[in-house]
């Protein structure tokens, strides 16, 4: 009886805590599309849609509110849910796509393509830049699996990541200072992290690569929730632990490069969002999880960009601004919770 009830607190706490994502997604959603440099009633959003709008506002929601909410949507659920991978993969709270360099190594292979492509005239497609960041955001995944063979303990393999990340984003600074051609602007404030400048194409090629990825993350609950209880049990169970630790490195790599390609780093979000949706759902299981975490990560990118447009406007600040200023307690939060685990 005791058993039941648990499960039926448990099945409730899910649900209302579901409840509870879908409407503050929908709800900083509307906000997002309402609130900016250029205020907007109600009445005129719903004139918008309706086609009796001022042309003005019609270019501002339809063209550049709507699809930046969508971005943040679909881009942060996709680096929350990277971060949830990479904690699974290394058993590490903090362990994050930020954290251990991935996201700088794309930035800096996509800083790489877009300067030789801006000094030859071309312009990089939304496909080729997810691919320039999927290659760079591997180059530095394989750099962390090699660190985590040499170093035992967890905490000198995030420094190690640490360290990647900053030698990557040296890397990167060099490459756009010495860059001659004008564009390069917009690069460095890309490189800082927004979602400004997202169009509707981007939001299609995104959309597609991250359902797919999420959707393949998703069939994976049960090799997780395995992997979970240690190597040796998921092999006990018959899980190709080999393969299953591939798919992991290649689906949150593909995650995170898609972030950086249309949006540049951002940082935090991979490890604050998974350690607050555990704390909310008082759970780890990865059918849970994983749908929990994308809706988390879209829910958590619109409030800070919500925050970066309008909290000093007409300036907006970069997006990695706002979120370490909400996401670094949490991981102070979780740090200190490790160590009075210990004591």
């Amino acid at each position: 009886m005791a058993n039941e009830l648990t499960k039926q607190q448990r099945k409730s706490r899910s649900i209302i805590a579901f409840v509870i994502l879908f409407v503050a997604l929908i709800a900083f959603f509307i906000v997002n599309v309402i609130a900016g440099s250029v205020n907007m009633s109600m009445s005129d959003i719903l004139a918008v849609f309706t086609g009796s709008g001022d042309s003005l506002y019609s270019d501002i929601v339809l063209q550049m509110r709507i699809p930046r909410a969508l971005a943040a949507v679909i881009l942060g659920g996709a680096l929350a849910l990277a971060g949830y991978l990479l904690q699974t993969f290394f058993h590490n709270p903090i362990a994050g796509p930020f954290v251990l360099g991935i996201s700088s190594g794309a930035k800096l292979i996509i800083a790489i393509c877009m300067v030789f492509a801006l000094q030859a005239g071309i312009k990089m497609s939304s496909t080729l830049m997810i691919v320039a960041a999927f290659f760079g955001a591997m180059m530095a995944m394989g750099f962390v699996l090699v660190l985590s063979k040499r170093i035992k303990g967890q905490g000198m393999l995030i420094v190690g990541g640490v360290m990647i990340g900053y030698i990557c984003s040296a890397i990167t600074e060099l490459i756009i200072t010495f860059a001659n051609d004008s564009d390069i602007v917009n690069l460095h404030n890309w490189s800082l992290g927004s979602f400004s400048g997202i169009t509707w194409s981007n939001v299609s090629v995104s959309f597609i690569v991250v359902m797919a990825a999420s959707i393949a993350v998703f069939m994976l609950s049960k090799p997780i929730s395995a992997y979970q209880l240690g190597e040796n049990y998921a092999a006990n169970v018959g899980v190709n632990v080999k393969v299953f630790r591939a798919l992991l490195v290649l689906l949150s790599s593909l995650l995170a490069a898609c972030v950086t390609a249309f949006a540049g780093p951002i940082s935090f979000v991979g490890i604050a969002v998974p350690q607050l949706i555990k704390g909310m759902f008082k759970t780890s299981k990865p059918i849970l999880m994983i749908p929990a975490c994308f809706l988390g990560g879209g829910v958590f990118c619109l409030f800070c960009d919500l925050i970066a447009r309008i909290a000093f406007a007409p300036t907006e600040l970069s997006i990695s601004t706002v979120t370490a200023v909400f996401g670094a307690p949490v991981v102070i939060w979780v740090l200190i919770r490790r160590h009075k685990s210990r004591m």
